[in-house]
């Protein structure tokens, strides 16, 4: 393949499920395109970077190969390589989200109605400050 749209190789490489998804993430600036923001119908090269949103993290891949076509995972996975810092940047995120989580202290249990009031009324009066 010589000439395929942006919208179309990042629904071929898995990273949306449809290619209206890729098209409206395009659209509103959360694809970037060698550094830039890129438009829908940007031909894609081997060698360009691609900055792609998954979830929390924001993945960093280089282009490898061309496909307009969606095949199966293992088959996707080999038209992109994703860099060295975007592998270690996701590592260091994901470890800060797991110690911000052990850090949270969750309630036993949920409150009753009369703690239910408690709370109402010391928000109530929080607000009136």
């Amino acid at each position: 393949m010589d000439n395929v749209r942006l919208d179309k190789w990042l629904w071929a490489a898995r990273f949306f499920k449809t290619r209206q998804l890729a098209k409206k993430a395009i659209e509103g600036g959360k694809v970037h395109y060698n550094g830039a923001r890129a438009k829908t119908s940007k031909t894609v090269e081997t060698g360009a970077l691609v900055r792609v949103p998954q979830g929390w993290d924001i993945l960093e891949v280089e282009v490898v190969a061309l496909s307009g076509q969606r095949r199966g995972a293992p088959e996707a996975r080999e038209l992109y390589r994703e860099t060295a810092d975007s592998v270690a940047r996701r590592a260091r995120e994901a470890e800060a989200r797991r110690l911000t989580n052990q850090a949270m202290q969750h309630p036993l249990k949920r409150p009753d109605k009369k703690q239910r009031r408690e709370i109402t009324r010391f928000q109530r009066r929080q607000g009136d400050d």
